[in-house]
C-alpha cells in the first residue's frame, strides 16, 4: 500500500511538473513506529522491580456484578380472576 501511495504521489508530481522527492511521510511514520517497539523501557513502576518476589503489592478484591440483584417475582401468585377484575374497566351505569 505504501508503494502504491508513493507511485501515485510521483505520478501526480510529474503531471504537475514538480520534482518528486523521495521523502515519503507514511513510510517514515511506519518506520518510526516499528523502531519504537525496539526501544528499552526506561521508566520503572514506582521504582520497584517486578521480578522481586518480596515487593509489596496491592491486595486484590472481588466484587460480584450481580450482588445487588433481588428477585421481584412474588412468592405465591395471586388469583388471576381477582386481579383481572380489579384492572378491567367498570361497566357504565346509564345504559
Amino acid at each position: 500500500m505504501l508503494t502504491l501511495s508513493g507511485a501515485k504521489s510521483a505520478a501526480a508530481s510529474a503531471a504537475l511538473g514538480r520534482r518528486h522527492f523521495l521523502f515519503n511521510w507514511p513510510l517514515l511514520a511506519v518506520a518510526a513506529l516499528a523502531l519504537s517497539g525496539c526501544m528499552p523501557a526506561t521508566t520503572q513502576v514506582a521504582g520497584v522491580d517486578p521480578a522481586d518476589p518480596s515487593a509489596k503489592v496491592a491486595r486484590t478484591s472481588y466484587r460480584s456484578t450481580i450482588a445487588p440483584y433481588t428477585s421481584l417475582r412474588p412468592a405465591t401468585p395471586a388469583p388471576w380472576r381477582e386481579r383481572n377484575e380489579n384492572v378491567a374497566p367498570q361497566p357504565k351505569q346509564d345504559r
